[in-house]
């Protein structure tokens, strides 16, 4: 395990991981929980965050991006920890656009045409992540990868190789002792 995906996954059981009975997102149910946000919102952790997805997206070969953002709220952080490390512009995609203000599901300074990482905290089925790629693609941005600080599900790899997004997990679901999909 590279150094920072050790110290997120250190991080991780200590602050994050619940067991009992969970529905989660996706509607699954599970023994396990991890809410990432237990993590992600510690200023004491953030950096962790951060140079975790920069050295798995280094490690994977990930092209360069203009802005990181994703969708409301799991994201934010994440966002925030990434823009920190990377020097990109961060944005968040509202589950819902505003009609005051200026409007529109995307909020922050993402450009069209920006070359955009897509993150999520933790991610099963993915639903999240995809709706923020839809969105980022119909503002008019290229999305040239997706990550997410843990992959419990172990389905969203095949679904963004699908339509070309290269994918880079920081942790599974093994990663952290537990079986992928429970």
């Amino acid at each position: 395990m590279r150094p920072a995906q050790a110290a997120l996954a250190h991080v991780l059981r200590e602050h994050a991981i619940r067991t009992g009975e969970f529905v989660l997102a996706s509607g699954r149910k599970s023994e396990w929980y991890v809410d990432g946000r237990l993590v992600t919102f510690r200023g004491d952790c953030v950096h962790i965050v951060g140079r975790a997805v920069m050295e798995a997206l280094d490690a994977a070969g990930a092209p360069q991006f203009d802005a990181v953002g994703g969708l409301a709220i799991g994201a934010d952080p994440v966002t925030v920890a990434v823009a920190a490390a990377s020097g990109a512009r961060g944005f968040a995609v509202r589950k819902e656009a505003k009609d005051h203000g200026v409007g529109g599901r995307i909020a922050g300074p993402l450009q069209r045409d920006d070359r955009v990482l897509v993150v999520d905290d933790t991610v099963t089925s993915g639903g999240s992540l995809l709706q923020a790629i839809d969105a980022v693609h119909g503002f008019g941005c290229t999305i040239v990868a997706a990550a997410a600080l843990l992959d419990r599900g172990g389905e969203l790899a095949l679904r963004l190789e699908e339509i070309g997004v290269p994918y880079v997990p920081v942790l599974t679901a093994v990663d952290l002792g537990f079986a992928m999909g429970s």
